[in-house]
């Protein structure tokens, strides 16, 4: 159902290079408030924040609801969880410890709830932090005990804080989680949806205006016609004075044969001809001519060459359905490309209708409609057959009338009867060409509109069926959040094995999740990216150096490659650096003492993608946060600064408790 828009680009899962691709902006709400929103609102819109993987822009909104006087246990548990969420313990200020401090003093003076315990625990685990695994063993009862959704919450958000063999005792529980959750609400089946764009609203060619030929053969018809008539009835007045029986006889054949002539003729001249590959649509003027098609053109016809070719009717093969239909597909290229490229849209906006018209094609060739317009254009043998009768009985009429006037009269008076024949002849055929020219036009600007609403319709509910079919299979920012955490438990329990550690022989970890070579991205206003590939890449220190692990991750089906491993000395990274550049994004650069420096591409540059109400730097701050950049690159930086002696600084075990207020 997902088809990429961006060109393919190939790079190894170190020192990536990564360039822009087909990437999306959901046009959601969900995390904006009116700056004059009551606390619940912005409390509401903070736990939101936080539930879906940004903790730095959540706290931002808790602290200011509780600011504002929203206050109770269940908003303040959500306080410490968005300050604790994504950061070890060593990451907070000596600002923040005190504020967590004073918090856990304001525990006592709420009312007892689940809420209350919740936050009770939680303190109760930063107080266990460094505490050897069995004296730890009540809190971790408590925490047993908490319903589900405060005890998964506390789980989620403090997985860096928690470590050594408190991490190790809750682990099973977490990775347990981590393999029922990975694949639930059919991940397989719905990724595909939140990377396609917001497809643009249907639209069809307009009718053409009436053209000025029309309107000028429309101010001459009655002048014609006028002298048509007075003609005809000045030759018919002679023709009466000489032989009135022989007239009436006359006049009457030249009447029916005048109508059947107008009215079989207008079925043979009075419709506009189409050209004969045009698929039963109107199609634009024709453009002049240029150099080269842009690229948006190309990508229109690129497309739908490929949904021709997987949309085929029953005992056509590809190739020849292609070949069959590639005047349709150019017609229907030409016209789409014509309606949309002042959009400055992707082609992806645009998919959904090429596929439509893709599926209708094929529809209409299996019910024998495809080519319907030629036969309504083309005039049956017996209106031909009638038209010319028509025409040569009235000749035949006028010239008798002509003849009854010159040869029956008592006083014959030939000039005039000539005049009038002449007269009659040359208006008559001027009126018919003015009055077929008139007519030709109506009937086009009619078909025109018919067909002009006839597709709008289909298109728009076409337009609706794939919206709702979008709405309905979208997965929300927190199952997105879900699964890729998920797919993080399971590398880490991983790699872990691979090297046979466990967390009690960690110091700390640090992943960092980057966008993969041939990706597609796509967010929520307010929210991080999301790729559909990603290089998930782990950090575990240890005592002995820093393992470095890296793998591919296929984010629909969660499926890895191009796994590689690093091991390196904490003496041997000598220096990490960050490049910053507007166009391109940023890049972490790893500086090791035995080996080249290496680049990490963190992320791509997103200005031009942001929307009018969104900072650029609050933007940067929340995908580097939900990356992991913001924590690894504080990890690597003291690394690499400190040598071994990092190691004491961070060493679990000597990890000054988190003091409750009494």
């Amino acid at each position: 159902m997902s088809d990429s828009d961006g060109g393919t680009y190939s790079s190894a899962a170190y020192d990536s290079t990564i360039g822009i691709q087909a990437e999306t902006v959901h046009n959601s709400n969900v995390y904006f408030v009116h700056p004059d929103a009551s606390p619940q609102e912005k409390y509401r819109v903070g736990v939101r924040l936080l539930e879906d993987g940004i903790p730095s822009r959540a706290r931002e909104m808790i602290t200011d609801a509780i600011a504002h006087g929203y206050h109770n246990a269940e908003v303040r548990f959500h306080w410490v969880l968005a300050m604790l969420s994504a950061r070890t313990y060593h990451d907070l200020s000596v600002e923040e410890v005190q504020r967590l401090h004073h918090a856990s003093g304001l525990v006592r003076t709420y009312a007892e709830d689940k809420w209350k315990e919740a936050l009770r625990v939680t303190f109760d685990l930063l107080a266990a932090l460094g505490t050897a695994s069995g004296g730890a063993g009540p809190v971790l009862k408590q925490l047993q005990d908490l319903p589900s959704r405060q005890h998964d919450a506390i789980l989620r958000h403090l997985d860096l804080v928690l470590t050594g063999g408190l991490k190790d005792d809750l682990w099973t529980e977490t990775l347990e989680r981590a393999r029922a959750e990975r694949f639930d609400n059919a991940r397989v089946q719905r990724v595909w949806a939140y990377f396609e764009p917001s497809p643009i609203g249907a639209r069809a060619v307009l009718p053409r205006p009436s053209t000025a030929t029309a309107a000028a053969a429309r101010a001459a018809l009655p002048l014609r016609v006028v002298l048509f008539v007075a003609s005809s009835v000045m030759l018919g007045a002679l023709a009466w004075s000489a032989h009135p029986a022989q007239a009436v006889c006359e006049s009457l054949v030249a009447l029916g044969a005048g109508r059947i002539a107008a009215r079989c003729g207008v079925r043979w001249w009075g419709r506009e001809s189409r050209p004969e590959h045009t698929a039963g649509a109107s199609v634009p003027e024709p453009h002049s001519p240029t150099p080269a098609e842009d690229g948006f053109t190309k990508g229109v016809r690129s497309k739908f060459d490929h949904y021709f070719s997987v949309r085929t009717p029953y005992g056509f093969t590809s190739e020849a359905w292609l070949a069959h239909t590639a005047e349709v597909r150019s017609d229907l290229a030409a016209e789409i490309a014509d309606l949309y490229r002042e959009s400055r849209i992707g082609v992806g906006r645009v998919t959904w209708l090429i596929r439509y018209l893709a599926e209708e094609a094929r529809n209409r060739h299996n019910n024998g409609t495809l080519f319907d317009h030629l036969r309504q254009d083309q005039t049956p043998a017996r209106t031909m057959a009638l038209t010319v009768v028509a025409l040569a009985a009235l000749g035949a009429a006028a010239l008798s009338g002509f003849g009854t006037a010159v040869s029956g009269a008592a006083q014959p008076q030939p000039l005039w009867a000539f005049l009038a024949l002449l007269g009659a002849a040359w208006s008559g055929h001027a009126a018919a060409q003015l009055w077929l020219e008139v007519r030709r036009e109506e009937h086009r600007t009619a078909r025109e509109a018919r067909e002009y609403q006839e597709q709008l319709t289909a298109r728009q509910n076409a337009h609706q069926r794939w919206k709702a079919l979008l709405d309905e299979t979208r997965p929300s920012e927190l199952e997105m959040e879900t699964w890729l955490t998920c797919d993080k438990t399971s590398f880490i329990d991983e790699a872990l094995r691979h090297h046979r550690l466990t967390w009690r022989d960690l110091i700390t970890h640090t992943i960092l999740v980057a966008p993969a070579p041939s990706y597609r991205r796509a967010r929520v206003r307010g929210g991080p990216w999301r790729y559909s590939h990603y290089v998930i890449r782990l950090f575990l220190f240890t005592r002995d150096g820093i393992r470095e692990i890296s793998s591919e991750l296929k984010f629909s089906d969660a499926t890895r490659k191009n796994e590689q491993r690093s091991n390196y000395r904490f003496d041997a990274l000598s220096s990490v650096q960050v490049t910053e550049n507007a166009d391109v994004g940023y890049d972490l650069e790893l500086v090791l003492t035995n080996g080249p420096a290496r680049k990490i591409r963190v992320k791509d540059a997103d200005a031009h993608q942001l929307t009018p109400d969104e900072s650029a730097r609050e933007f940067s701050e929340i995908s580097l946060s939900a990356a992991g950049f913001t924590h690894t690159f504080r990890l690597l930086e003291g690394v690499a600064a400190d040598g071994k002696d990092w190691i004491e600084r961070h060493n679990p075990d000597n990890l000054t408790p988190f003091q409750v207020a009494g």
